[in-house]
């Protein structure tokens, strides 16, 4: 159950009922399959036509007329959904001959709710498959389910340009409704401050800084990311007019002859660190502490799931975490607010503010300077 404000006694504390913990298990059993016919009620449509029916319901015959399935195939399907809270019967329901479904609360959030939409979808375009070989990537410490788009890749990073389009536009959305949603609120703060010149690390389509060049007149931004994203960030700015005022350095952070440009007024980076292991992101850390200088800015945007104001989020934080292990990199993870502190102090770069609770996400936005 969500509670109002996040709580430690939330992963503490065991005064689940038996009966209760005996039903939780049984969802996390048969997950693999229920997950799947959640997803065939939206393919097929007919999640959708039993919302549009409203409060009068519809039978499964009539589901079975207008999705063209078989009222076998609608009969499994909704029963499922019924046992998940995702379908309910009408109110006027009496006997199996008249049963009407009718959307649960549940059943909306799956069709309605943006967050949940993007966590769905982005399971089961970029996770599902690969979760298969979730054992071995904790074994190996390797993302040993991103082959299935493909043998060559290190990194799902590495692969982004070359998804599937499906596959790519759920990882694009699912990675910008997190960090997006939290700008109009880290704006304000990063550029009250007027920096001329801020370097974007791991700036992707160049969403962050077509929205800086749009609220700062003056800012020059320069995104840092591996070439493939580059490429898009470059094109996307020339669409948006800001070619003069948004420039590239491709290049891995992690390589040794990867520079970062020298003094920057700001560095900023967004749902980036999470990408890499701790010790990944103390060696970036330590690129940022050589380029800057006593009056840079650093900037970290991250969802902290010991942060959040709902267990809902922690655990969705957590579920994000076994994407990185299985299809993305094999040894990063969404982190808790001190160890990520801890891992970026260690550059010589120190904390100075942490913004809490930006964006309807609870993102926290960690500012650091150079030690003095």
């Amino acid at each position: 159950m969500d509670k109002a404000l996040y709580n430690e006694e939330t992963f503490k504390s065991d005064k689940i009922r038996a009966v209760d913990a005996k039903f939780e298990a049984q969802k996390i059993a048969f997950s693999p399959l229920t997950f799947q016919a959640v997803r065939a009620l939206i393919e097929t449509g007919i999640l959708q036509m039993i919302e549009d029916a409203g409060d009068d319901g519809i039978s499964r015959k009539e589901l079975s007329e207008k999705s063209k399935i078989s009222e076998y195939g609608v009969g499994v399907l909704c029963e499922m959904a019924l046992g998940m809270d995702v379908l309910k019967f009408s109110k006027d329901t009496s006997d199996f001959h008249n049963e009407k479904f009718v959307l649960g609360k549940t059943g909306w959030m799956l069709l309605e709710d943006d967050l949940t939409k993007a966590n769905f979808n982005f399971t089961n375009d970029i996770c599902y498959q690969g979760a298969w070989d979730l054992l071995d990537s904790v074994k190996n410490s390797k993302p040993e389910g991103l082959k299935v788009f493909g043998s060559q890749w290190t990194t799902i990073y590495e692969a982004l340009s070359t998804l599937p389009e499906r596959a790519k536009k759920s990882w694009f959305d699912f990675d910008h409704f997190y960090s997006d949603i939290a700008f109009p609120e880290a704006l304000p703060i990063v550029y009250g401050k007027k920096p001329a010149h801020l370097i974007d690390i791991g700036g992707n389509t160049a969403k962050w800084a077509i929205a800086s060049c749009k609220y700062d007149k003056d800012v020059h931004v320069t995104i840092v990311d591996l070439p493939g994203q580059t490429a898009v960030a470059e094109k996307n700015a020339a669409q948006a007019g800001f070619a003069d005022r948004i420039s590239t350095c491709a290049g891995n952070i992690l390589h040794e002859d990867t520079k970062l440009p020298s003094k920057p007024d700001a560095v900023w980076m967004s749902q980036f660190l999470d990408c890499f292991s701790l010790h990944q992101i103390s060696k970036i850390a330590k690129k940022v502490y050589e380029a800057a200088d006593e009056n840079t800015n650093v900037y970290v945007l991250e969802p902290l799931w010991d942060k959040q104001h709902f267990t809902a989020s922690s655990y969705s934080l957590q579920a994000t975490s076994l994407y990185f292990t299985c299809m993305a990199n094999g040894n990063s993870k969404m982190y808790r607010y001190q160890e990520l502190v801890d891992a970026i102090e260690a550059s010589g770069l120190e904390l100075k503010t942490a913004h809490h609770n930006l964006g309807s996400n609870c993102y926290s936005l960690l500012v650091f300077n150079k030690k003095k």
